[in-house]
């Protein structure tokens, strides 16, 4: 089957004036220009909640005893042990958030114990144990009284008594889903017993970490030589790193963390092995992509490909400066060769996805006995972003399957994935990644039943990309780089955003094979180009990474791409996302819209002669076009744009006139005569009644009255922000571009 092409999305934001201004003040220094859209996009309209937002400075954290009674338990409990001078273990995870987790218990409990003498840590090797508690790992640590889990443990019952039985206390730090009944545990800190809404509920595996360790600091004040503080660097990268929504507290940590980071690059560096890291990347850890792009996966691939990820803690909290290299140099070896991996793996899993049928198809599912386990998850993920449906790959052994599984389009793939409980092994994870085994007998039931208990819930869904601006290769510049870093950091819920050039056509470079740390070739391609289109005398440079410079199209193309600040080559480049020719452009996006503003012809079409007010409008008129199998001509004037003072006396004549002769005014002659929208004139009625006049509507129209009361305080401000918000994007319909309407209203 071929691949499923998918349908492209612009974003539409229509922004009230009085919030593009509320941007302005709060970000000084920028045009505006792109800023506000943004946000409004993101759903963060609040004013109030703007400043907040948009610098860390102004934004005020939530404690730590917003975690009730189970964080009073688990600082009562280590308390104890330190009073006892008993031994505690902190147990992990080997992916990033695992890993950093078990950084800042290492570094944040190491104020309180001594490490190595009373203070232990144990991460499971991914291969042998997988995620979570295990009793073979429980074994090593009988000389132990209490195990502190991060980033995992929540639903590890049985491992959880068996520590017990031994005389192990448990307490677990988590943000993984929680079981159906609370452990017998002494505390299970997880943000998942909070509200939906409040600010802790998408904190990562790491910042519940952080909490815990804000709460020992606030308990025993006098005890810790380094400021808490220290610990955000490592914070920000397992947030980032991991598959949580920035929002609330885990954004102000995510930004207060890369603020600390940033050090790492400076003589004020105080984590050796992050600062050889981020050389290795070529990136100064100002920026949450050299997280996301840098920081992160050379972190995850080191489990990925060796397994045991134990001596990651090290790197990141060592302050040896000749064994921190070393490690750096292993770690970069280790991200080398996964990307090899994974380009393979991917490979094999698409010409799997051939032989599908994707129509009726709603979960993929594939497994093979020759892929490496440790790519599997990077490689779902892929695969779910571009085919727009959850993904769960699979390695099998001689008895049992075991992958990882990644979703998309909002779909809750862990409770898909427990709705199958009973043909798994064992399972676990959130919403959007989960891992999981099972018995191999089950394989093939076991995407049967997946798939049908989606299609069950919903059609499948449609691969989509989402732009969320239009822009011309000229304004890839400074100010639209200095407004998109605002949105910084980005993630889930906050995603990169996606920068849509029309029109547009690429001068490819040379393919090139990136090199490993020895310079040896690595079979993972990148493609460098530049970009060019009518707007710019020159091309601007970017990177097409897992591609050949033979996939570009050689003709005028639609291109998305993400704006990136290349430190290494101290320049700005985009990152190619998607691009398609604009000859596969359907034939529909143009053979229904003719643009007659500045000429007519004479083709036979239903006009457009009043210029609209939102994307919504110009919709309607674009689906009554198809339904009557009839073009629709964009020919409308230049709007004339009356002051808003002007047009309110009309609105109280008018109001005066019909109330005094009784007849009646329709919508469309209010319009009309007022020159304005449905938005204004619903903002004007409730003016004219706050006035002292009685609105009625009926099949005839608008009739208008007047009550003898008349308001002390007559507020005209929303009616005229209504009107400018109107005649602003009159303005802006009467001169966007026909490409862009096509690409808005067609999707």
């Amino acid at each position: 089957m071929p691949d499923p092409v998918p349908q492209w999305q612009i974003h539409q934001a229509e922004i009230p004036d009085v919030f593009v201004q509320a941007v302005k003040q709060q970000a000084p220094g920028i045009e505006g220009r792109y800023l506000p859209q943004l946000l409004w996009q993101r759903g963060i309209r609040d004013i109030e909640q703007l400043a907040g937002f948009l610098n860390a400075a102004h934004y005020q954290p939530m404690s730590s005893v917003e975690f009730g009674q189970e964080m009073q338990w688990a600082v009562q409990r280590l308390v104890q042990a330190i009073e006892r001078e008993e031994a505690i273990a902190i147990w992990g995870d080997f992916d990033a958030d695992g890993v950093t987790s078990t950084a800042v218990l290492w570094d944040g409990l190491g104020q309180f114990f001594p490490q190595n003498q009373k203070l232990f840590y144990y991460i499971p090797n991914r291969f042998t144990e997988s995620h979570g508690l295990s009793k073979t790992g429980i074994d090593q640590l009988q000389h132990v009284q209490v195990i502190v889990t991060c980033d995992t443990g929540s639903t590890n019952l049985d491992e959880i008594q068996y520590a017990q039985s031994l005389g192990i206390d448990v307490i677990v730090t988590d943000h993984h889903t929680l079981p159906e009944s609370r452990p017998p545990v002494i505390a299970i800190v997880n943000p998942r017993s909070l509200e939906k809404d409040h600010p802790f509920a998408s904190l990562s595996g790491v910042a519940v970490a952080y909490k815990l360790v804000e709460a020992m600091y606030e308990a025993l004040p006098d005890v810790p030589e380094k400021p808490i503080e220290n610990l955000l660097d490592l914070v920000a990268i397992g947030l980032i790193a991991d598959l949580v929504e920035l929002k609330g507290d885990c954004r102000y940590l995510a930004q207060k963390g890369i603020e600390q980071l940033q050090k790492q690059s400076t003589k004020a560096a105080t984590r050796p092995g992050i600062t050889r890291l981020l050389e290795l990347c070529k990136r100064s850890g100002d920026r949450p992509t050299d997280i996301s792009f840098g920081l992160g996966p050379r972190i995850n691939a080191v489990s990925r490909i060796q397994g045991d990820a134990h001596f990651c803690v090290e790197l990141l909290t060592s302050q040896d400066v000749q064994r921190c290299k070393e490690l750096a140099d292993e770690t970069e070896l280790a991200n080398t060769r996964r990307k090899a991996l994974q380009k393979d793996v991917l490979q094999q899993a698409k010409a799997k996805l051939a032989q599908l049928d994707l129509s009726t198809t709603g979960v993929i599912v594939l497994w093979d006995e020759q892929w490496s386990g440790g790519v599997l998850g990077l490689v779902a993920g892929q695969i779910a972003q571009e085919y727009g449906k959850p993904t769960i790959l699979l390695t099998v052994d001689e008895e049992f399957a075991r992958g990882s599984a990644r979703s998309t389009n909002q779909i809750d793939l862990y409770q898909l994935v427990k709705d199958q409980a009973h043909l798994l092994h064992r399972f676990g994870g959130h919403p959007f990644a989960a891992g999981l085994s099972l018995a191999i007998d089950n394989l093939p039931l076991f995407a049967q039943a997946i798939n049908q208990r989606l299609l069950q819930q919903s059609d499948p869904p449609t691969p989509t990309i989402q732009a969320d601006l239009c822009v011309t290769v000229s304004e890839l510049n400074l100010e639209l780089y200095k407004e998109l870093r605002l949105i910084e950091p980005c993630g889930m819920g906050n995603p990169i955003p996606k920068l849509l050039i029309q029109n547009c056509w690429f001068q490819a470079g040379r393919n090139t094979k990136i090199q490993d740390l020895y310079g040896r070739k690595v079979e993972y391609i990148r493609t460098p180009f530049m970009i060019c289109d009518e707007s710019a005398a020159q091309g601007f440079p970017g990177i097409w990474w897992g591609h050949y410079a033979y996939e570009l199209p050689t003709g005028r193309c639609d291109a998305i791409v993400e704006l990136e600040n290349n430190t290494f080559r101290k320049r700005y480049e985009v990152r190619l996302v998607a691009v398609r020719s604009c000859e596969e452009i359907k034939p529909a996006q143009t053979q229904w819209l003719l643009d007659w503003r500045t000429q007519r012809t004479e083709e036979k079409a239903i006009e457009l002669k009043t210029v609209p007010t939102s994307w919504n409008e110009l919709k309607i008129w674009y689906r009554r076009a198809l339904t009557e199998q009839c073009p629709l001509a964009i020919a409308y004037p230049p709007p004339t744009l009356l002051p808003a003072a002007e047009i309110w006396q009309t609105f109280v004549g008018i109001a005066k006139y019909l109330s005094r002769t009784g007849k009646t005014a329709t919508r469309q002659q209010l319009y009309d005569r007022l020159m304005i929208g449905d938005i204004a004139l619903k903002a004007g009625i409730q003016t004219l009644e706050s006035l002292g006049f009685h609105v009625t509507y009926s099949d005839q129209g608008f009739s208008f009255s007047f009550k003898e009361q008349a308001a002390s305080n007559l507020m005209l401000e929303p009616f005229f922000a209504a009107i400018r918000e109107e005649q602003f994007y009159r303005q802006y319909f009467a001169q966007v571009p026909l490409t862009t309407i096509q690409a808005i209203v067609v999707n």
